[in-house]
């Protein structure tokens, strides 16, 4: 009986204690490296860093800088000609490729690769290989002219007014694939029984998409438009390998205001109230948005 209570006690110790410990180190690497150091990048915006930290206090000077900086206002305006046509497009592309695909095709595990490859890769790559193929003198302007087609030209790189589409052209190739397989993951979670049930009634294919399946999907245009919207604020690696933020600062982004700031030109206070509004924008959107989500549910 004994060596049976010791047993049980061991296993309640374990179901109880186990999983606590497997997960302890990812939550203290995330309390630090996540929690932590926001908290001192936010507490860095009030100081009067420059190349190296410094913690004395000096208010909201560092933020009156940041929004009296024209750089920081282009790089503002630039994220919402980036942010918009990106998760339209993204969004847009994804579900026809998706209703495409749910036609159970027989190609559609090769169509699967190769919709998928794109997001095998780094953004660094992706923004080398289109900075190739937009690139004048080597990619698609030079192919078409060297197949007689001498009056075409594809000069985005080098023009400030187009340099940001560039931008949403390699994030929409990129991330289409992965939009693409959300949204067919929603469409074959639609119970049969549903579909079948408005055949019987007469509705056609199309109707039977823009009346049934389409509406009982929108969890999954919540999360498709959460993870876009997180994507277009954060983007970086593509900038730098792309344009590197030119012709001047028309194609910055508030990521690359922050990074050139804090790292580059030795203002790390400046750089960090950046930081922050950033982190406040993505704050302001997504919370929002997942109320109102939340609120439906709840409606249902």
């Amino acid at each position: 009986m004994r060596e049976g209570n010791t047993g049980g006690l061991l296993a309640a110790w374990a179901d109880r204690w186990l999983p606590r410990l497997v997960l302890a180190p990812s939550v203290a690497a995330s309390l630090v490296f996540v929690y932590a150091f926001t908290l001192v990048t936010a507490y860095l915006s009030f100081t009067p860093s420059a190349l190296v930290p410094r913690y004395n206090f000096i208010g909201l000077a560092r933020y009156r800088d940041l929004f009296g900086n024209d750089v920081w206002w282009t790089s503002v305006s630039n994220l919402a000609q980036f942010a918009v046509p990106f998760v339209v497009l993204s969004m847009g592309v994804g579900l026809l490729l998706a209703l495409l695909l749910d036609q159970r095709i027989r190609i559609e595990g090769a169509l699967r690769a190769v919709y998928l490859f794109p997001l095998a890769l780094s953004q660094i790559v992706a923004g080398t290989a289109w900075q190739w193929l937009l690139n004048p003198s080597l990619g698609l302007e030079k192919t078409m002219q060297s197949f007689g087609w001498t009056g075409f030209r594809l000069s985005w790189l080098g023009d400030s007014d187009m340099a940001i589409y560039c931008i949403v052209v390699a994030a929409v190739w990129q991330c289409t694939g992965f939009v693409t397989a959300l949204f067919l993951a929603g469409l074959r979670g639609v119970d049969d029984e549903i579909v079948k049930a408005a055949q019987v009634d007469g509705a056609t294919l199309p109707t039977i998409y823009r009346r049934v399946i389409l509406p009982t999907m929108r969890p999954v245009f919540f999360s498709v438009l959460l993870i876009l919207t997180h994507l277009a604020i954060k983007t970086f690696d593509l900038v730098v390998a792309l344009t590197a933020g030119g012709p001047g600062t028309s194609s910055w982004l508030p990521t690359m205001f922050m990074y050139t700031f804090a790292f580059e030109r030795g203002r790390l206070g400046i750089g960090a109230a950046s930081a922050v509004m950033m982190l406040l924008v993505v704050v302001a959107v997504l919370v929002p948005l997942m109320y109102l989500e939340s609120k439906a549910t709840r409606d249902v």
